[in-house]
């Protein structure tokens, strides 16, 4: 039997992950849900570009999809905000529909917004379902991935994860995300603002922490961009040298006032070479390279589609990649 899934929010992680489906054997798209005018009322097909009818028709109301289509999860990827997205996992959990999200601030909620995290999890509960944050980068690559690795670790000292990416294969949404072609002073703005920064870092340091016991005193999150030193451009737009081509942030967690947690990512135009490494300094030491790196917009879909299964199977209430089973590549049965 086919798991039935409702799609929330068609943007282009929304539509990558309903691509997915559509080519995966285990599942079937029940039900999709966007605000925009210039989607709803089009089958998920044709809006998803699968070349194919899917004979699910755009809403852009949740209680709709659901009383049409009675999926057996919903897929939600709205906004990186726990709390701009509040009210639609509110919608699915009264609905008692379980929930993957890419929201970023929901793979480990309790660093910043734990209010909102206890109100989450009760919701979940009454609604005997489960709920999980999970996607690339906060989801796995700088917070489940070296957590497993310490599982071969008689003695942790120090974890340091690096993800430099290369910015021109991505889309151009996050290559605006990273203020490629700003100015510095637009650039400053921004980050003010709080429009450019990758969103995570502190729900990946807290969830490392926690998982080896590590009691945290404060965390840093520093943002600095990084300048073209010479013309650079993807297919979609070109950075004059002295111009923003992405972003260099560094997040820190403290232990009795010793970095113990280091988290690097350089995101960017023209980036020699992507990578993703993680150092465990300890017993053993541990170094593991990612040459080219993860592809994000892969990843992210691919990781919530394959945590589907593992969130039917999870018992109800906020779910995090630390405790729940671990995902792997879901073919169907």
């Amino acid at each position: 039997m086919a798991i039935r899934v409702m799609l929330v929010g068609l943007g282009p992680i929304g539509a990558a992950v309903g691509r997915q489906l559509t080519t995966r054997q285990g599942f079937q798209i029940a039900g999709a849900v966007d605000i925009d005018p210039a989607k709803v009322g089009r089958d998920a097909g044709e809006v998803l570009e699968v070349g194919r009818r899917l004979r699910v028709k755009v809403v852009d109301s949740i209680g709709a999809a659901v009383r049409a289509k009675k999926p057996d999860v919903a897929v939600l990827c709205t906004g990186s905000m726990l709390k701009a997205v509040w009210p639609q996992f509110e919608e699915v959990l009264k609905r008692r529909v379980p929930i993957v999200t890419t929201t970023e601030e929901a793979a480990y909620p309790w660093a910043r917004s734990r209010q909102l995290a206890s109100r989450l999890d009760a919701a979940a509960r009454r609604a005997k379902v489960a709920v999980l944050g999970t996607g690339v980068n906060p989801g796995f690559q700088m917070d489940a991935l070296p957590i497993a690795l310490t599982a071969v670790c008689e003695r942790v000292d120090r974890i340091e994860v690096h993800r430099v990416q290369d910015a021109r294969m991505r889309r151009l949404r996050f290559q605006q995300k990273i203020g490629a072609g700003l100015s510095t002073e637009q650039f400053k703005r921004g980050i003010e603002r709080g429009t450019f920064r990758h969103v995570g870092f502190p729900e990946s340091i807290r969830m490392i922490a926690d998982a080896v016991g590590w009691r945290l005193e404060r965390t840093t999150d520093d943002i600095q961009p990084k300048l073209a030193t010479q013309p650079v451009e993807s297919e979609l737009l070109a950075v004059d040298p002295g111009y923003v081509c992405g972003i260099v942030q560094d997040g820190v967690g403290y232990v009795k006032d010793e970095p113990r947690i280091r988290l690097h990512l350089e995101a960017y135009l023209g980036a020699p070479e992507s990578y993703d490494s993680v150092l465990i300094e300890g017993s053993p030491r541990i170094y593991s390279n990612i040459e080219g790196g993860v592809h994000g917009d892969i990843a992210t879909a691919s990781i919530v589609v394959n945590s589907i299964p593992a969130v039917l199977a999870a018992a109800p209430g906020l779910r995090t990649m630390r405790d729940l089973r671990l995902p792997s590549f879901y073919g169907g049965r």
